[in-house]
């Protein structure tokens, strides 16, 4: 999949019922510009209202997750966001004249299908990704609910459901690559059990139901009584009990069906934690509070990251330039050449790395019972790979060489010791004009920042003697 953001190439409309209000509801989807995220908007309220679909303004995870924002209400929202992260869309505006959106099936598949009616188009800045570096959990004691996020490349998701019960049993879903979505897990719809669904019905809260759009496990006797209410309640002359224990008012798209329903509220639910997500979520019993619980510590972990602004990086691949390629490109020399490689570079960027061991020269006077690395040598090995990203820009870089003009801002927050690994990211802050090269720096230990400059340079020929 592309690294890029997407939105819909144009808007599409959608109508229907919603569950829980009863109520008729148009669902227009709109392109967004990049960096918009998910934004509802209530077109049937004044000055048409939005809410973000931003975990932190969820405030109900009853039969569904509801969003509230200085009082407009936005209610299941999880099925429709879901459908958007299995489409690998990022930007879209969601207007609704309602508080929720139509049921549909119970499904994703009515949105999925909408969206790739009218296509999906590339945007022009980069996606960013909640990388998982460590395991992370949440869990539940009342229910025995428990999500866990392990390090991996994709988005994988695998859930496991129990409800004690004979009926439903024990069933397990998994979803390999987000791009499966549409065939595995976009069709699977939404389920109650018997007693539920008349405890639902007696309080009024299923208005919009339809026997088209649930799958009901009968966990309890069909009594005559039940029959004539489910009968009046989905105005059917008949109600039965297929052999599989379900209602007979649909067939089950998959034998494992109400567990890909889980694993689809599961993307839903996890798509308000506001970014794309590399790592493999296992959620054992998953519902709808778990999940957004669990969405909220990645949100927090996601603004943590960003503040950190850690580069990701693989030490294992090949470099783009190593220790040779470097002193081509540089006239500095051991031992004042304080960069090894090279791990990244683009126009605007560079990341370089040191490892920083016991045999600098440097340890020998700074400090040798407590060795660190003077911060003025961080700064310069920061102005060094800001160095190879302006010489890489040039056909003979053996003929220029850079020299600073000025350093601005400069903090130290992490002493930097023999043993370390220092990973060094430079950024352009803006184009580099008449060989004036204005750029801001981070040198990192682990996922800590250790220092930090905003540095100007000038890019000079060389004097030919």
């Amino acid at each position: 999949m592309s690294d890029m953001q997407k939105t819909l190439q144009e808007e599409v409309t959608l109508s229907g019922i919603g569950l829980h209000t009863g109520k008729e509801v148009k669902l227009t989807i709109k392109p967004a510009k990049e960096n918009t995220g998910f934004i509802f908007v209530r077109t049937d309220l004044e000055g048409h209202p939005q809410v973000e679909a931003d975990v932190n303004y969820v405030v109900a995870t009853e039969r569904g997750t509801t969003l509230e924002k200085l009082g407009v209400k936005i209610n299941t929202c999880e099925h429709l966001l879901a459908a958007l992260v299995g489409c690998d869309i990022d930007n879209a505006y969601l207007e609704m004249n309602a508080s929720e959106p139509p049921i549909l099936d119970g499904s994703s598949k009515f949105f999925v299908e909408a969206i790739e009616s009218v296509g999906v188009v590339e945007q022009k800045i980069a996606r960013e990704y909640l990388v998982v570096k460590e395991v992370l959990s949440y869990s539940d004691p009342a229910t025995g609910s428990e999500i866990t996020i392990i390090p991996s490349d994709n988005y994988e998701i695998t859930t496991m459901v129990d409800f004690g019960t004979k009926v439903l049993g024990t069933q397990n879903a998994t979803l390999k690559n987000i791009s499966e979505f549409k065939e595995e897990i976009s069709s699977a719809r939404t389920f109650s059990f018997l007693h539920e669904l008349e405890m639902l019905l007696d309080h009024g809260l299923i208005k919009g139901g339809d026997i088209s759009n649930a799958i009901v496990y009968v966990d309890k006797d069909l009594t005559l009584e039940t029959t004539e209410k489910l009968k009046k309640a989905f105005g059917k002359d008949h109600v039965a009990i297929r052999p599989n224990g379900i209602l007979d008012n649909l067939t089950l798209n998959y034998p494992n069906e109400a567990a890909r329903h889980k694993l689809l509220d599961v993307i839903g639910d996890l798509a308000l934690c506001g970014v794309k997500i590399k790592g493999k979520i296992i959620a054992n019993k998953p519902g709808h509070f778990v999940n957004t619980q669990f969405a909220k510590k990645l949100n927090r972990q996601w603004k943590l990251q960003k503040k950190k602004n850690v580069p990701d990086f693989d030490l294992n691949k090949e470099p783009v330039f190593d220790i040779n390629g470097i002193m081509r490109l540089m006239p500095h020399r051991p031992p004042f050449l304080l960069i090894d490689k090279i791990l990244e570079l683009s126009d605007s960027h560079v990341v370089g790395l040191k490892n920083v061991t016991m045999n600098e020269p440097f340890f020998v006077g700074h400090f040798p019972k407590e060795p660190v690395m003077p911060g003025v040598l961080q700064v310069e090995a920061l102005a060094q790979t800001g160095g190879i990203l302006v010489l890489a820009s040039v056909p003979d870089p053996e003929n220029y060489s850079t020299y600073f003009i000025k350093m601005d801002k400069v903090k130290f927050k992490r002493k930097v010791v023999p043993g370390d690994t220092m990973i060094f990211k430079i950024e352009l802050i803006e184009p580099i004009r008449r060989g004036i090269v204005h750029m801001q720096g981070y040198g990192y230990v682990g996922d800590t920042i250790a220092v930090e400059a905003e540095l100007m340079a000038q890019v000079a020929k060389n004097k030919v003697e």
